[in-house]
């Protein structure tokens, strides 16, 4: 794993939009129950049926996304004494084509947040700077979208809750390797104990896609991790499309300076 941590590479203006949604990402985060998420369960089955509650109204789920129809499941529950325990399904009356859209500012634990949010931080600045403030904002919704309902189409039967924000960032980092390959990223190589580097775009996001690749070939969700590694490479891969087409209409030229909020 190759972790970048700047790049060398000026905006001629502020990021609003991209400083923006790392603030919103990491509110949700600490307002929602997920923050503990990777250690709620075994702490009591009330605890563990509400954190799966909320994931059943807030999270993404590839059966609902592609029946349109919420599914009234019932999990069992088994606490640190044996005992078993019968999660009641709520009634939450959501729309599944819009709990995309919140599953994407859901995160399931500070290593989740944290990783996503850098590689936004890194690259979503010069992705906004390149197509415009809100080009940009659409684009992230749009590429995050992608990456849902590709994992969907790979896990039909799955009723497994999706969350978090790596689907729409594979999708900023898809249209950053196509606008700046070489553009040089200081990154952290952790088996060379984090001694950085200074590497091509192309490098970094290559090798970056290349694993996504390779694991999704192989299950399509990491089965240790939960990593669903298809909403990475369908997010890039249309993260990538969208700037071979800006590329195609505009040229090199990015979206004028002097207008604010395009």
């Amino acid at each position: 794993m190759v972790i970048p941590v700047h790049d060398d590479n000026p905006t001629r203006r502020v990021p609003i939009f991209t400083y923006l949604l790392v603030a919103i990402n990491v509110a949700v985060f600490l307002a929602s129950p997920l923050g503990n998420l990777t250690d709620s369960y075994g702490r009591g089955a009330a605890r563990e049926c509400a954190t799966i509650n909320f994931l059943r109204e807030y999270a993404a789920i590839p059966k609902e996304m592609l029946t349109g129809e919420e599914l009234p499941e019932r999990r069992v529950i088994v606490d640190r004494q044996g005992d078993r325990h019968r999660c009641p399904a709520e009634d939450v009356n959501k729309l599944p084509w819009l709990s995309v859209l919140t599953a994407m500012f859901l995160h399931g634990g500070w290593a989740h947040l944290l990783g996503n949010m850098l590689f936004l931080y890194v690259f979503g600045n010069n992705v906004e700077d390149r197509i415009g403030r809100l080009r940009f904002l659409l684009f992230y919704l749009g590429t995050g979208y992608a990456a849902a309902y590709g994992h969907a189409l790979t896990q039909p039967a799955s009723t497994t809750p999706l969350v978090g924000a790596s689907g729409a960032i594979a999708g900023v980092l898809g249209a950053y390797l196509v606008f700046y390959p070489r553009a040089r990223v200081t990154s952290l190589v952790p088996f060379l104990l984090f001694f950085p580097f200074r590497l091509p775009a192309w490098v970094v996001l290559g090798f970056w896609f290349v694993l996504q690749w390779l694991y999704f070939r192989g299950t399509g969700v990491s089965e240790g991790a939960g990593v669903a590694y298809a909403a990475h490479v369908f997010g890039f891969l249309a993260g990538a499309a969208y700037a071979v087409v800006d590329r195609s209409v505009r040229g090199s030229r990015p979206s004028p300076a002097g207008y604010r909020w395009r």
